[in-house]
């Protein structure tokens, strides 16, 4: 039982670690744009619930292990944040409320060095993967590119503009 708890204890302080990023993230961005989101009451109660919404997730996903049934032993971490989030978003207007006072350009950052962290990583197990494997990626990767700008593209040319 104590080991559970300092596996929630260091999950709890890690996504807190990341509120504080996306805090300071979102500060910098203010000082650098007075016209962007400010940093308000309502911004640490943001963050305060994606921190709540984040260990229900993992909460979720450890319970969700412990039963029978295959698929919801298997349904990713992720998916039970979002599954939480959508949930209780539907039901409460105050989560979305908060939530909308957190600039979302100052959650991507530390989200996106947390990623290249776990990439980091994970260098070994990479570099034993074919190398048809970068190849598929660049292709991926300009298509979706590609794929974006000439979406947004159609969408600009549908608005006249």
């Amino acid at each position: 039982m104590s080991v559970q708890l300092n596996k929630y204890f260091k999950y709890g302080l890690v996504i807190l670690l990341s509120m504080a990023l996306i805090l300071f993230t979102q500060q910098i961005k203010l000082l650098k744009d007075p016209a962007s989101t400010p940093v308000e009451w309502m911004t640490i109660m943001g963050l305060l619930t994606l921190w709540l919404f984040s260990m229900i997730g993992v909460l979720l996903s450890d319970l969700m292990k412990k039963t029978p049934i295959k698929i919801l032993q298997e349904f990713p971490m992720l998916g039970w944040v979002a599954v939480t989030s959508l949930f209780l978003c539907m039901f409460f207007d105050f989560f979305v409320e908060a939530i909308g006072y957190v600039d979302f350009l100052a959650i991507t950052t530390p989200i996106l060095t947390f990623a290249g962290i776990s990439v980091v990583d994970r260098l070994v197990d990479l570099r034993k993967t074919s190398w048809k494997v970068g190849i598929v990626a660049v292709f991926v990767f300009t298509g979706t590119y590609v794929g974006s700008a000439l979406l947004s593209e159609l969408g600009l040319f549908l608005a006249n503009k």
